[in-house]
């Protein structure tokens, strides 16, 4: 596990040339039509200069941006444009076949959307309908449209069948406008095409995920919870199940779970605790990702209470801690990951629960913080371990986050 500071992306490049993950890769390299598409040279550069065989595939809109010619010169294969102006009839299938990974960057609105409506509209998104193979997309475009919730949509659907997005950052935008929009770095874009290629480092191991918000039963139609969407328990799901792991997520949040995963449905603590308990011993590692409640309401009535009645008078009471059982009856090997969602005194109160609770890992994230936390597709985490260790990582998608916390539980399980 990394020492104290910021991961950054070229920390998770890995750096050196030719001889990491890309070498000897076949990389379908897309380009669309937006002004990001100058910088895409850039990456066709980086992506030959670690190894990888590049076959460029750029959109007729692209061309107005950036001239064929230049990819053609920097990458391993003159360009491709079209499905009709080839000596081989079925180029989107030969390419999509042979790719080790398709990387689209810049990825527009429209190329986004019809690959999201499985619409072949050219080329490109023919490839990217005849490919197998992992996919990167890289969106860039102005902040209005890459708010759009049209465009959030289609990206959520994109993540969901497992294709990696590289959020764009946050900088000055064609007009001279500043916002979020801005095509992600280079460097930024290779570690993540290196990490979609990389090895399944998870195959044979167990790990159940909790996610979600417990809700506690007032009467019988309300309910006592929290604000905790699910989001990032269920992106921790799909990326140990993208990295080769058996998965079993218990979950309150109403989120599809990854393909071939154990998903067991639950709303209180008290099922959380006895569908968490009856499979811990079996895994890996159990990460415990859900906001579960710390109270509940005490004997409450099996009707509903009615208005007439008057305001009710809620008597609380504590639910049981599970994770403190959890980690009494750990077997050998398993690494224990708790999380620590907190307003104030972050890193004190998230190492105090670590010790208190015999934790091998603790996220901490401040959800007072703007992205971050509770209802966001993104987070910002410090990660904890039970030597003092502490990586921070900056704000993401939880996917991103949940891609260091796995590497963060790798790394414990493998320590002496």
């Amino acid at each position: 596990m990394a020492g104290r500071g910021a991961m950054s992306a070229a920390d998770a490049s890995g750096g050196g040339a030719g001889g990491g993950a890309l070498a000897g890769r076949r990389v379908v390299l897309g380009v669309s039509g937006g002004i990001a598409a100058y910088k895409a040279v850039e990456l066709c550069r980086r992506l030959v200069d670690a190894g990888a065989h590049v076959t460029p595939v750029l959109t007729r809109a692209a061309e107005r941006f950036v001239g064929p010619t230049t990819f053609s010169a920097l990458a391993s294969e003159p360009v491709r444009r079209s499905l009709w102006d080839d000596a081989d009839p079925i180029p989107h299938t030969r390419l999509g076949q042979a790719a080790d990974v398709v990387v689209v960057a810049p990825a527009t609105a429209r190329v986004i959307a019809d690959y999201a409506a499985g619409r072949s509209a050219d080329l490109l998104t023919a490839t990217l309908l005849a490919t197998r193979a992992p996919v990167v997309v890289c969106p860039a475009m102005h902040t209005e449209m890459w708010e759009h919730p049209a465009v959030q949509d289609n990206l959520t659907l994109l993540r969901r069948r497992g294709v990696t997005v590289v959020d764009p950052e946050r900088g000055r935008l064609a007009g001279g406008d500043v916002g979020a929009g801005r095509l992600a770095g280079p460097a930024t874009i290779v570690a993540a095409v290196e990490r979609a290629v990389g090895p399944r480092d998870l195959e044979g191991w167990r790990i159940l995920v909790t996610a979600g918000g417990t809700r506690e039963p007032i009467d019988a139609v309300r309910v006592i919870t929290n604000r905790s969407s699910g989001k990032q328990g269920h992106a921790l799901a799909e990326e140990a199940a993208a990295r080769g792991a058996d998965v079993v997520l218990v979950t309150t949040a109403p989120l599809p779970g990854p393909a071939g995963a154990e998903v067991v449905r639950v709303d209180t603590a008290a099922e959380m605790q006895e569908a968490v308990l009856a499979r811990s011993d079996a895994c890996d590692a159990v990460i415990m990702a859900a906001a579960v409640a710390d109270f509940r309401p005490k004997a409450p009535p099996d009707r509903k209470i009615k208005k007439d009645e008057g305001p009710p008078e809620i008597v609380l009471e504590p639910t049981h801690d599970f994770l403190v059982d959890l980690g009494n009856r750990k077997p050998p090997g398993q690494v224990l990951v708790g999380f620590a969602a907190e307003t104030e005194d972050v890193l004190a109160n998230a190492r105090s629960k670590l010790e208190r609770k015999r934790l091998d890992l603790i996220v901490a994230n401040d959800v007072s913080a703007d992205g971050v936390g509770f209802e966001h597709d993104t987070n910002a985490v410090v990660i904890i371990g039970a030597d003092g260790t502490e990586q921070e990582v900056a704000l993401s998608h939880k996917r991103a986050v949940s891609g260091a916390i796995l590497d963060a539980i790798r790394a414990t399980r493998s320590a002496p």
